[in-house]
């Protein structure tokens, strides 16, 4: 059995996203919690970038949430997440890099407007894992880091968030039209990567039950305002369901569970 780790931010979408193809897969591994901003050292360290998620797997280094799961694929192929047949898998694949490079960052554009409203409860989010000293120092310094957060997001007044909004919009009416309802699949009758990325990029503007990444209570006002706006969207339904349907419990080795 490969020996495998991942190390991720808790709380992101893109990390959600390869938890849950661990968790799909049942492939038993240890997370890695980073503190963002400070993460930034050790993962350029390990691949010249400063994104994450990232996998250790007997030593090899695999970044991105797609690529982890091209080589989940490969390691553990069932069950599988790539549909067997060469159109539909093309299909998958193409809907999966849809997802991951325009409504991905739309969405996190989108949360992060309504979250970055109230430094001290992202702060608090961030730093959960942490002991009471780290908190309160991360807290204290947080307001410096809120610009950099902003500018590379993507938020630059109104017209930005709007745009993110539409995007989003847009992508659950494509879940919605595409997958049939709440019961249906994206490409195929059966679960793929195509409905694993759209539920877990989605899944912030959504906050469904049985996410592991639920955002902490109470919500702040604006953070409950931009759930509101899609709750009652087909589409949000469909997400909501594909996590019920879909999302196991962790595979993650309870006892190897650590912060860096």
């Amino acid at each position: 059995m490969a020996e495998l780790e991942l190390l991720q931010f808790p709380y992101s979408h893109y990390n959600e996203k390869a938890r849950w193809a661990l968790d799909f897969k049942r492939v038993p591994h240890r997370r890695t919690s980073l503190l963002p901003g400070p993460h930034a050292i050790t993962i350029k360290r390990l691949t010249g970038d400063t994104l994450v998620p990232v996998v250790r797997l007997d030593g090899e280094i695999v970044a991105g949430s797609a690529q982890i799961i091209d080589e989940l694929e490969r390691h553990y192929p069932e069950p599988p997440l790539y549909p067997a047949d060469p159109a539909a898998r093309r299909r998958a694949l193409e809907l999966e890099a849809w997802l991951d490079e325009q409504v991905g960052p739309m969405v996190r554009r989108g949360v992060f407007a309504a979250l970055l409203e109230t430094p001290a409860y992202v702060a608090a989010m961030f730093s959960s894992e942490r002991g009471a000293a780290t908190r309160a120092l991360y807290r204290a310094a947080f307001p410096l880091a809120k610009g950099a957060m902003r500018k590379s997001m993507g938020i630059a007044g109104q017209a930005s968030i709007d745009e993110a909004h539409a995007r989003v919009a847009e992508a659950f009416d494509f879940v919605a039209r595409e997958a049939g309802g709440p019961g249906g699949y994206l490409v195929g009758s059966t679960f793929t990567v195509a409905d694993l990325t759209a539920a877990a990029l989605l899944a912030p503007a959504v906050g469904p039950p049985d996410s592991p990444m639920a955002l902490p209570e109470p919500h702040p006002p604006a953070l409950r305002a931009w759930l509101a706006r899609w709750a009652a969207h087909p589409g949000a339904a469909w997400v909501r369901e594909k996590y019920r349907a879909h999302r196991p419990p962790s595979a993650e080795a309870g006892a190897l569970r650590r912060s860096a």
